[in-house]
């Protein structure tokens, strides 16, 4: 009896971890299903390689349009979307953008007034253009 208790006592400790793996895949895949399947024009998404886009059309089962830009839509599997994107995380997203954007323009603004008032000027030299023999 004794000697039985070890190898089982091994395979009880290795047959835990699979299992508990193999659970945790089943949950993960089923909601990506559900997510899926759950798709409706005008949802928010980012497909498995990165793009956002939105929902333009999910009627049918195996494709899903994205409308990439205004005007442009494309024809994708279902299985490529990744996740719904909040709509409220997109809108702080662009505000950080356009934030950014105003600072590198006043700063852009700061050195060229900067440039004007300095009293030397220098210009580029540009180099004749070659002759190309015939």
């Amino acid at each position: 009896m004794e000697g039985l208790l070890l190898p089982l006592l091994l395979m009880l400790v290795l047959a835990v971890p699979l299992i508990m793996g193999t659970r945790k895949q089943k949950k993960a895949a089923a909601q990506q299903q559900e997510l899926q399947s759950s798709l409706a024009p005008g949802d928010r998404v980012m497909t498995t390689s990165g793009l956002y886009a939105t929902v333009a059309d999910a009627t049918d089962e195996s494709t899903i349009d994205l409308e990439i830009a205004d005007g442009v839509v494309t024809t994708w599997l279902r299985q490529a979307i990744r996740e719904r994107i909040d709509p409220a995380a997109a809108d702080d997203v662009e505000d950080e953008d356009s934030a950014d954007e105003d600072t590198a323009d006043e700063s852009a603004t700061a050195t060229s007034d900067a440039d004007s008032d300095s009293e030397s000027v220098t210009t580029a030299q540009v180099a004749e253009p070659l002759e190309h023999k015939k």
